[in-house]
């Protein structure tokens, strides 16, 4: 009876507080808001949106950001599949960079901003031998105006996540077979992955890569860190004025919620217009007879890029950690003079609230969104019905609106309601973003179980109900268990919803990560950046443990799960 409305209740949940919360941003934008002694319906709020210095730019910037984010993103991600997919090479880096699909957001641009920064690790390593600076140069790297460090730091994260998704994709286009017939007719490796497999992944990814075009077109934290101030991006500006203590710029907010709308469906739509032309041009190359047999050098640009994308993570994580034990520090030292967890000490007394409700409010929003996530895919295996593509679009629709759209008219809603800076409205919040990727990493796994076990069990007098407890939840616990691992992790890296619901009187560890931003102390960031990186790979650790131990004597059941 339960699992009858699961599927209802998970689709009201991510299309309920999108559209609700839409409504509720649209109405303010237009100068309605009571309870702010707004009355009156008026186009006021636009006219002093438009009247803000430099927003235009800022959102031009965002628009930009979000283009040329995806654009080289899933180029570096195509090169390295379309040259390397079935080789040796490409396994091992796929085992490098699967991880990085749980570094926060944040951690991974301050572990940039520590490499690339004038007086970073990189400008230590290279002074005073090869520069000649014994103090850290004058160079504005980290907050250019243009942009560009921000959109590095979101590209060598986001290339993780099309990565996985396309490698999810690729079982379902038989690349192997299609490359070989290809080549067979003279195509080189990569014009025969372009021209047969590709455009069967694309397919199945698109969703994916708007959700990247709309993350990037409206970030916050990220930009925050790397992104310039004189002005900002538009995302970060509304946020500045969402917590303006100034009444009227709540409506001046609302109505450049709206414009990050549009920026973000403008975005999108010069994407799709893009695809069109791609694939004018490919069929011109299709129809050229070209076979494109001289790859090497892309070939090589696919694999060198994505490896130094990873070695950036992963050095910048090491630099966080040394920052967080380090003492007198000086440029252009390559190393510490001396190493001490003094750091740690003095930031330990005002992290422990903050990791207190990062660790609960994660915890509790993944055990929800796996809860509902089983009883829609036990309910679809009961029935043999998927939802198609719509439910797909479902499941990604928090993943392509602008957070900021949409989270702020909720936090008016919370707010009007009594229920700001409450836990059960932020869990709630958290569960919407936590949702789609618990799904989506937990239904390929669960899909793909052989049925002839069920059919077993049922022909022993086993019910549907115990077929689940008994046969296919312990048999699917590991994928069950990452995808909670993913879940918590996501949660983990949200931080606009939490600022705005929590109203800043419930922090977690990302929300201060980011406040310390502003300052200079790297050590303190580096203490709390490296808790935030560290608490996902603990959720991935113990799905990869609790398996091993409780099937320890099940050699069987290791392989299946």
């Amino acid at each position: 009876m339960i699992l009858r409305f699961a599927p209802a209740f998970a689709i009201a949940l991510l299309l309920g507080p999108v559209v609700f919360g839409l409504a509720a941003t649209l109405l303010p934008a237009f100068g309605y808001l009571p309870s702010l002694g707004g009355t009156e319906v008026s186009t006021k709020p636009f006219a002093d949106l438009f009247a803000m210095p430099g927003v235009w730019r800022s959102a031009a910037l965002s628009l930009i950001t979000g283009l040329v984010t995806t654009a080289i993103a899933l180029t570096i991600v195509i090169l390295f599949v379309s040259g390397w997919f079935g080789a040796r090479i490409f396994a091992r880096v796929q085992h490098l960079i699967s991880p990085l699909l749980s570094v926060p957001h944040a951690a991974a641009a301050f572990g940039l901003a520590f490499l690339i920064a004038p007086s970073g690790y990189i400008m230590r390593l290279l002074s005073p031998w090869a520069t000649g600076a014994t103090r850290p140069p004058d160079v504005l790297i980290l907050q250019d105006p243009y942009g560009l460090s921000m959109m590095a730091g979101l590209i060598i994260k986001e290339i993780p996540f099309l990565l996985l998704v396309t490698l999810a994709a690729l079982p379902q286009t038989r690349p192997r077979q299609s490359r070989h017939i290809a080549q067979s007719f003279g195509y080189g490796r990569l014009a025969a992955f372009l021209h047969t497999t590709w455009p069967l992944v694309y397919r199945q990814i698109r969703l994916a890569v708007i959700a990247v075009i709309a993350y990037a077109t409206s970030v916050v934290d990220v930009a925050i860190i790397l992104g310039p101030s004189t002005p900002s991006t538009l995302a970060v500006r509304l946020t500045q004025w969402m917590s303006d203590p100034d009444i009227a710029l709540r409506f001046v907010a609302s109505a450049g919620a709206v414009l990050q709308l549009g920026v973000t469906v403008t975005a999108i739509l010069i994407w799709l217009v893009s695809e069109r032309v791609a694939a004018r041009i490919m069929r011109t190359q299709r129809q050229s007879g070209r076979r494109v047999q001289k790859d090497a050098v892309l070939r090589a640009a696919g694999l060198i890029l994505i490896v130094t994308a990873a070695f950036l993570i992963f050095a910048g994580l090491f630099i966080l950690g040394l920052w967080s034990v380090s003492g007198f520090w000086a440029f252009p030292d390559a190393l510490p003079r001396n190493f001490t967890l003094q750091n740690w000490g003095r930031a330990w007394f005002t992290m422990v609230g903050p990791l207190s409700n990062t660790l609960w409010i994660g915890a509790i929003a993944t055990v929800v969104a796996i809860i509902i996530t089983l009883a829609c895919l036990e309910r679809e295996a009961r029935t043999g019905r998927t939802g198609g593509s719509r439910a797909l679009l479902f499941i990604y629709l928090p993943l392509i609106v602008p957070q900021v759209s949409f989270v702020f008219g909720l936090q008016i809603f919370f707010v009007s309601i009594g229920y700001d800076a409450s836990w059960p409205a932020l869990v709630f919040v958290h569960l919407i973003f936590v949702l789609p990727y618990v799904f989506l990493s937990l239904s390929d796994p669960w899909r793909a179980w052989d049925r002839r076990f069920a059919n077993v069990a049922h022909g022993l007098g086993a019910s549907p109900t115990r077929t689940f407890w008994r046969v296919r939840l312990p048999m699917l616990l590991k994928p069950a268990l990452v995808a909670a691992a993913v879940g918590f992790a996501v949660s983990i890296g949200q931080y606009l919803p939490t600022l705005l619901i929590g109203a800043g009187r419930i922090p977690t560890i990302t929300t201060e990560a980011v406040a310390l931003a502003s300052g200079g102390d790297r050590r303190v960031i580096g203490v709390y950046a490296f808790v935030q990186m560290i608490l996902p790979f603990l959720g991935f650790a113990l799905a990869a443990a609790i398996p091993a131990i409780l099937f320890r004597n099940r050699s069987d059941m290791k392989g299946v799960s």
